[in-house]
């Protein structure tokens, strides 16, 4: 690894002068090399996505924007897609064995999470992007074939050092054999890639150093080529919280798990000390733009954290579901009124509730929230509205014809400025 930091190091290529400024880059096998690389010609670099969900989250989200200034620098990104590796399961970051998905499950997962790489590459041109599938490779190789040509080159003391493995036996967690082959696997991707398109480089979070180093030593002791490693910082809010989380779970990619108007309320919800860094790593503002940003005091900082929710709105999901969602969320909080833009959840209307429902059960139908349990300690704590007003009381009712005339919903809003979804009686 190069003993160069990314903080003093002053590159020469486009694509590290970049990754460096916006911060992107946390660690780097050699930052030199890959920089001169990068200043002679076109490199070639990949990321791994498993498919063990049908959509990303904003987790993969600074991967994919390294991705996309990868190619706008003049290189050629690849995806690669883990049709093979997601049958095992990476165990980083991780106490217990991912369930087992069946073919059909991956291969369903795979065809969805495809849709969102063409929103922020093209496939087209001289550098156009590459979609790749590790099964392709793995799934052909035999067990005892796989052991003599890629397992002689791994020593179990390696393995266990490694914080993936290291981690997981400290807190005394069982890791299985299929498991544990997950780094080979790994190291392998990058070897295949190398041979089959010039891959050189594999970028990452840096839960995945010890993988990705896996693969730039693989690939120089079998065919003697030089390989790179380059990881992200792992991202946390500046109050300690994982990046994205919300009340309501991940936020997905994919609209039809997450609505634009909740991911662009995601972005405007942003805490002040981290809008200008997500400003630099989540959209395309030139820097001298977020420099006059960084220097908005007190409420105009929410001018900031609007321009934020706007472009990484429109770089995922268009310029107009960025216009509708910053339109929707005018009307509900800046206007008070609502939007049919909003998110709406239906709640029963039968006889059984012949004057409404329990400002628990409303709130629940919202969807923001877990459990029941979870609810009442939020209108207990005064974190919960309902049409505008706070509530207190988990048992009081709130009538049927207390919903918006215009819309027929109540209006439900957690915090301040928090979520807010409509819940429409059915």
């Amino acid at each position: 690894m190069s003993d160069t930091a990314p903080s003093t190091f002053k590159p020469k290529s486009d694509l590290l002068k970049v990754l460096i400024e916006r911060g992107y880059v946390h660690q780097c096998t050699d930052l030199e090399a890959l920089d001169e690389a990068a200043s002679k010609g076109v490199v070639t670099a990949y990321v791994g996505y498993d498919c063990t969900a049908d959509s990303l989250h904003i987790g993969h989200l600074i991967s994919i924007m390294m991705l996309r200034w990868l190619q706008k620098t003049g290189h050629r990104p690849i995806t690669l897609m883990g049709g093979g590796t997601t049958k095992v399961g990476d165990p980083t970051d991780k106490d217990s064995q991912r369930p087992l998905l069946t073919d059909a499950v991956i291969n369903a997962n795979l065809a969805s999470i495809k849709t969102t790489f063409a929103k922020f590459l093209s496939f087209e041109g001289p550098n156009g992007a590459i979609m790749a599938n590790n099964a392709d490779w793995l799934e052909k190789l035999g067990y005892v074939e796989f052991l003599r040509d890629y397992g002689v080159h791994f020593t179990i003391n390696r393995m266990l050092a490694f914080d993936s493995v290291k981690l997981r036996l400290a807190r005394e967690q069982p890791m299985s054999f299929l498991e544990f082959n997950y780094m080979l696997m790994q190291a392998t991707d990058f070897l295949e890639l190398n041979r089959r398109h010039g891959c050189t480089l594999q970028m990452g979070g840096s839960d995945q150093w010890g993988n990705i180093i896996n693969g730039v030593e693989l690939t120089r002791r079998m065919d003697q080529k030089q390989a790179f490693g380059l990881t992200t910082p792992l991202l946390a809010t500046a109050s300690g919280e994982k990046m994205g989380k919300t009340v309501g779970g991940a936020v997905w990619l994919n609209a039809d798990r997450l609505s634009p108007y909740d991911y662009w309320q995601m972005w405007r919800n942003t805490e002040d000390a981290d809008v200008v860094k997500f400003l630099r790593l989540f959209t395309e503002l030139p820097l001298d733009e977020i420099a006059k940003l960084a220097a908005l005091e007190g409420a105009e900082i929410n001018e900031a954290k609007k321009v934020l929710a706007n472009e990484a709105t429109t770089l995922l999901h268009g310029p107009e579901a960025a216009e509708a969602a910053a339109a929707a969320s005018n009307v509900a909080y800046d206007k008070g009124g609502l939007s049919s833009d909003l998110p709406t959840r239906p709640i029963a209307k039968t006889g059984e509730w012949p004057i409404g429902r329990s400002t628990t059960e409303i709130a629940f139908a919202s969807e923001l929230f877990s459990s029941k349990g979870e609810v009442r300690k939020k209108i207990q704590a005064g974190e919960i509205r309902i049409n505008d007003k706070p509530v207190s009381d988990p048992a009081a009712i709130v009538r049927w014809d207390e919903v918006d005339p215009e819309l027929g919903v109540f209006k439900v809003q957690l915090g301040k400025r928090g979520k807010i979804v409509l819940v429409k009686p059915d």
